[in-house]
């Protein structure tokens, strides 16, 4: 029940800024960005029956950041954001989110989530529910005050609904990004900077109720929170950890901190 460095030494080096983690459905696989200099990008480590793998980096680039990756549902598509332009040449943009899709052993060229998604600003941080629906933050898609707020779009065939803001349970005229939701709904955390909390950026936790509306977004508590910035969770699919960021580490701590807060 008290965070701990996640694989120190291994994925969590003290050199380097590691941030925006998930595991793959089976557990096998695991996905997590890091600072290296100006730009970021996205690395894994692979288990093989009782042995992981050295971390080897999936996506990278000289110019652009990729970072916050999220698999999806069936772990065929690896969510991420990045400043890359649409053509992918030029200068760098605006963050969107955008995708890369498993092909054999590999993975394909990055694809743009679409306009029903990103915006001519910023978007955040990505995470799916068991449906597809995909909850983020974007300051660009008419936010409170042009801060960073919460939205969902639903899953189509064709790709996603226009995006929806979450309400002002969740979001306020603060800054609310990174958004973590339970694959089936029942709540979110999230990262926001406010008023009366503990650092420049704390974890949220929100439950859905029964009338599908969310609670009043609380603080998560000096357990999880320093005076610095907690960021990017997310929730193992066996509902057992929390992973989040904190003082440039990825941390985990058992997953009961967030019920205890219901």
């Amino acid at each position: 029940m008290t965070p701990k460095i996640f694989a120190p030494d291994v994925v969590s080096l003290k050199a380097d800024y590691e941030f925006g983690s998930v595991f793959s459905n089976s557990g096998n696989e695991f996905y997590y960005a890091v600072n290296v200099g100006p730009i970021a990008e996205i690395r894994s480590i692979v288990r093989t029956g009782d042995t992981w793998s050295k971390p080897k980096t999936v996506i990278t680039s000289d110019k652009y950041s990729h970072n916050d990756p999220f698999l999806s549902p069936d772990d065929k598509k690896l969510y991420f954001i990045s400043d890359r332009p649409l053509d992918g040449q030029g200068d760098k943009k605006d963050y969107d989110i955008w995708y890369i899709e498993k092909m054999g052993n590999g993975w394909s060229a990055p694809k743009n989530a679409g306009p029903a998604i990103n915006s001519d600003q910023n978007e955040y941080y990505v995470s799916l529910t068991k449906s597809g629906t995909m909850y983020y933050a974007s300051n660009g898609k008419g936010g409170e005050n042009n801060n960073f707020d919460i939205f969902s779009a639903k899953a189509t065939k064709a790709g996603f609904q226009d995006a929806v803001r979450q309400s002002d349970r969740v979001n306020t005229l603060a800054y609310e990004a990174d958004v973590f939701v339970a694959p089936d709904e029942s709540y979110l955390i999230f990262c926001a900077d406010r008023p009366g909390g503990y650092g420049s950026g704390d974890l949220y936790v929100s439950f859905k109720n029964t009338d599908g509306s969310w609670t009043e977004a609380k603080n998560m508590g000096g357990a999880l929170n320093t005076g610095g910035n907690e960021l990017c969770p997310f929730v193992t699919k066996d509902s057992k950890y929390l992973f989040y960021t904190r003082s440039k580490d990825i941390y985990w701590v058992d997953a009961k901190v967030i019920e205890q807060l219901r």
